[in-house]
């Protein structure tokens, strides 16, 4: 049985406690929500999940109804002894960690696992960054955030979203929007909607390119995103390498794919050396 918003306004007040902004708990007061977000994790028996910020337990009673093996991460400690206390009697696995400072290979092994959570907004960006780039055990995830992180996840060239983390994405998965979630379903209610993520690693990067020499020309490029890139990227690309990489130097770095940001990092490096 999931949480309503009666049950985690309960749970909060019987131990003193309050949301805690700092951290962004939002808590999913939803049961349809939560059922929603599990149904479209495709998990069932014999997956193994993985969930980010667990808080009061809202998401992990509906992945445990999928029958999943569920991991249980979160940070605060106040609430890690309220959650362990509601998942009594499942076979979840609680972690008190922090998601951005965590031994990832010494927690997951050498298994495959999904991601699903409601990821904190001030996190949720860099943290998927940062486990599609070093954490290979996690093939899939299912992560809810701001609505506008998560265009920009997705993005495609040519949007005003498309920067750096849809590059960065691109590299290593597919991507897309699968659902809206209203600022509604959650206690307390946040000023902004949320979207629900689907990202799904590669087998092997989309393109054949050192990530090392990739991704700092497209940072340099869209730390200047209004600049042409023969000028945000003077100091780092012969002027030959736009025509080497078949690239306008007067392109601007929202109209330049996964695959155009590859050749134009091997032209430039080709002609450093």
């Amino acid at each position: 049985m999931t949480h309503s918003p009666a049950s985690i306004r309960g749970l909060l007040d019987r131990h003193g406690l309050s949301p805690r902004g700092a951290l962004g708990q939002n808590f999913v007061a939803d049961p349809n929500t939560v059922r929603r977000i599990a149904e479209l994790a495709e998990v069932g028996p014999g997956d193994r999940v993985v969930e980010i910020g667990a808080g009061l337990g809202s998401l992990t009673l509906a992945l445990i109804e999928t029958g999943a093996e569920v991991t249980a991460v979160e940070t605060d400690g106040h609430l890690v002894p309220i959650l362990t206390k509601v998942l009594a009697g499942t076979d979840a696995e609680v972690v008190h960690a922090d998601a951005t400072d965590l031994d990832w290979d010494g927690l997951l092994g050498d298994d495959e696992w999904t991601l699903v959570a409601n990821l904190p907004y001030n996190i949720a960006t860099p943290l998927v960054l940062d486990l599609l780039a070093d954490v290979g055990a996690i093939r899939r995830m299912l992560v809810m955030v701001q609505f506008e992180a998560g265009r920009r996840l997705v993005a495609e060239p040519g949007l005003k979203e498309y920067g750096i983390p849809s590059v960065k994405v691109a590299y290593h998965a597919t991507s897309r929007i699968v659902g809206r979630v209203p600022a509604s379903v959650f206690y307390p209610r946040p000023r902004v909607e949320s979207c629900l993520v689907l990202i799904e690693r590669r087998h092997q990067p989309v393109v054949d390119v050192d990530p090392e020499l990739l991704f700092p020309l497209v940072e340099a490029a869209f730390n200047q995103r209004r600049k042409m890139l023969r000028r945000s990227l003077a100091d780092r690309v012969d002027p030959r390498a736009f025509t080497m990489a078949g690239i306008s130097p007067e392109t601007r770095p929202e109209m330049l794919d996964i695959d155009a940001w590859a050749g134009l990092a091997v032209a430039a490096h080709n002609l450093a050396r």
